[in-house]
């Protein structure tokens, strides 16, 4: 596909606003998938990830590949380790946890893919990715073994435009699977103004309003997992209607 990061980057500079359904590789069941599938289609959502903090060998392959059969949607990798990657999907958020310290999350687990990813067709986008916290841990937290960051506006800013100077593509303000609390709506306006590049936001997101907010705040491309997991009928708060502000990422 390889349009992945262009499409995400004209539908933030034409106030487009995106929706991603994340699907954890451990947690979905193959054979509801379809039905899954019918309902995300329904939906106003543009893209499907794919990832979990921790995943068994294989599943990840093999839900992409079932999702390929389902689905015309961009199917993009939001792994939470190397062994998350397959060929299979269209693209990979090649995340670096710049919120943190542990040196195998911010370039480690890169060097380790680098063999896979050098002879790889996949879409690779450099994403920075920042923990914030959510009124409880995270897996994110438990598995890398690193603090997120206090809901300080400025900090979190300084580390957004950090990874924007390093060269990343996206910037990633992530809650955490599960969260408690949203990333507040002045931390996003606030990352937002500061940024060159487009804002993702993820974690805690559970109604229509909170979603809402979210975007009006700034967010470019907003992520929801958890949310569907527990309670399909969120689904029926985000049916396509034609006066949207969404945009498909194929014609």
């Amino acid at each position: 596909m390889k349009q992945v990061l262009e499409h995400i980057k004209a539908a933030a500079a034409n106030h487009k606003k995106l929706l991603a359904v994340l699907i954890d590789p451990d947690k979905q069941r193959f054979e509801a998938l379809p039905e899954f599938v019918d309902l995300i289609h329904a939906s106003v959502s543009t893209h499907i990830f794919i990832g979990g903090s921790t995943v068994a060998p294989e599943r990840t392959e093999q839900l992409v590949s079932v999702l390929k059969g389902l689905t015309s949607l961009p199917l993009v990798l939001f792994p939470g380790d190397v062994s998350q990657l397959t060929e299979t999907a269209d693209a990979l958020l090649y995340l670096s946890l710049i919120s943190g310290d542990n040196p195998e999350y911010l370039i480690g687990k890169h060097i380790k893919s680098a063999p896979q990813l050098r002879r790889s067709s996949l879409e690779i986008i450099p994403t920075g990715y920042v923990l914030i916290e959510s009124g409880k841990e995270s897996a994110v937290q438990r598995v890398t073994h690193t603090e997120p960051l206090k809901r300080n506006k400025e900090r979190i800013a300084d580390t957004a435009k950090a990874g924007e100077l390093l060269g990343m593509q996206l910037i990633y303000l992530e809650a955490g699977s599960g969260a408690l609390l949203p990333v507040p709506s002045e931390v996003i306006r606030f990352v937002k103004n500061d940024l060159k590049i487009p804002l993702i936001v993820g974690g805690g997101i559970r109604s229509k309003k909170q979603l809402d907010a979210a975007y009006e705040a700034g967010a470019d491309l907003v992520v929801i997992g958890t949310a569907f997991e527990k309670d399909l009928s969120f689904f029926n708060a985000l049916k396509k209607d034609i006066h949207s502000g969404f945009v498909n990422p194929k014609p």
